[in-house]
């Protein structure tokens, strides 16, 4: 296993941050960016108990990958702004390190951020991960699911995630995520879901 970087940018101004994430490849906290009037028109992100909006995209190795395979297992659905940086690593290696946690629990997990495949296999090759990480170089899917947000110059996923269930549901949506310790509570969240699932049933 490849370790990962945990360094964090300590910035507040919007310019600030965008300047030294230029020049450092700092991943982007989305949550202390502040909208101004010339950001593109927010779109509402799916709501809880909506099926999932259809996803085709290509993945690291260039396999199209789409939500309708995943039928019948969990989906942890997870945006994130740009590869090679330290927060989106720091978030892909957790993934990474619980894939098999996640594979008992008959979950998959898809990343997705806007950078193309070369960019993706990059990322991936250098800390192994074992799950796919879909290109959406478009914007069409970060625009379909609401989470597509402009950064200056820049147009990057928020970084958010959707739990959907074996039904293609969406069960659970996490806005504006901490990358440290949040593959640890979707893994406790299926649980929480599907005991209540046998509870229903």
């Amino acid at each position: 296993m490849n370790s990962c970087s945990t360094r964090k940018a300590a910035v507040r101004k919007p310019a600030l941050v965008l300047s030294l994430a230029l020049a450092a490849g700092l991943c982007l906290n989305v949550a202390a960016v502040t909208a101004t009037a010339a950001d593109a028109p927010a779109v509402a992100t799916p709501a809880v108990g909506s099926v999932a909006p259809a996803i085709r995209l290509q993945d690291q190795t260039g396999k199209w990958v789409s939500l309708e395979e995943q039928r019948g297992k969990w989906v942890v659905l997870y945006f994130y702004p740009k590869d090679q940086t330290p927060g989106c690593t720091t978030e892909a290696c957790e993934f990474r390190d619980d894939v098999f946690a996640f594979r008992k629990a008959g979950a998959v997990v898809l990343g997705v951020s806007v950078d193309d495949v070369d960019s993706h296999k990059a990322f991936s090759e250098k800390h192994g991960l074992p799950f796919s990480l879909l290109a959406d170089s478009t914007k069409e899917v970060a625009t379909r699911y609401g989470v597509l947000s402009n950064f200056g110059p820049m147009v990057i996923a928020r970084r958010d995630t959707f739990l959907i269930d074996p039904q293609g549901r969406i069960v659970r949506h996490y806005e504006k995520v901490k990358p440290e310790g949040h593959s640890k509570e979707l893994l406790a969240e299926i649980e929480v879901q599907k005991a209540a699932a046998k509870t229903k049933g």
